[in-house]
């Protein structure tokens, strides 16, 4: 029985540390912005220039300009604060967030990460996440564990373009969370009733 996406994203914040600055990704890590209990007091950060992301405004709330990195409407929290994109982008390359979530498109043993491009496909471009991957002290990918074609995505070696070399701490899918060693995926917890064997892990 595989997790949920809210699933997913509760084992995300179990892992994050209390008090620690953070980064979503557009898609599927925005749901922690939604999940994040206030007593961890973490502090989102948007590449787009905001510090204190607050998952989703209600409708009498929401605001045109108060938008994420993936042009989402958000809310923040109190002691929110705003500013421009190279002090935004000073904050990821100079290592001052804690960790990234991102979404993959695939991960291999080595820690690679390819989440941008599929070549032959629109490509909207790389955004923030090659200085995310770099910059942020640890780097954690959720995504599903199957594509739609239902090809593995935890690899031997990506295929795609990357995103980064030797960048991921952890992949948290919907069959369990994996830390990639170099050689291989070690399984850190797997989804209620899933096996080794349907994990088709490298």
């Amino acid at each position: 029985m595989s997790w949920s996406k809210i699933e997913m994203a509760d084992k995300v914040i179990s892992l994050i540390e209390n008090g620690s600055s953070v980064n979503l990704g557009i898609g599927m890590p925005t749901l922690i912005a939604q999940r994040m209990p206030i007593e961890k007091n973490v502090m989102i950060q948007s590449e787009n220039g905001v510090l204190g992301v607050e998952g989703r405004p209600t409708k009498d709330k929401v605001s045109p300009t108060l938008i994420n990195a993936g042009k989402e409407t958000i809310s923040i929290k109190k002691g929110a604060s705003f500013f421009d994109s190279a002090l935004s982008f000073g904050m990821i390359r100079g290592g001052h967030i804690d960790y990234s979530i991102l979404g993959g498109m695939e991960v291999d043993v080595e820690k690679n990460l390819a989440n941008w491009m599929i070549p032959g496909k629109k490509v909207t471009g790389m955004g923030g996440a090659m200085d995310l991957v770099n910059g942020s002290k640890k780097v954690i990918v959720m995504m599903a564990h199957f594509s739609k074609s239902q090809k593995p995505k935890l690899t031997r070696k990506c295929s795609l373009p990357l995103t980064g070399a030797a960048v991921v701490d952890l992949v948290i899918t919907d069959l369990g969370i994996f830390k990639p060693n170099g050689q291989r995926f070690e399984i850190i917890e797997l989804a209620p009733k899933i096996t080794e064997l349907e994990c088709s892990l490298p």
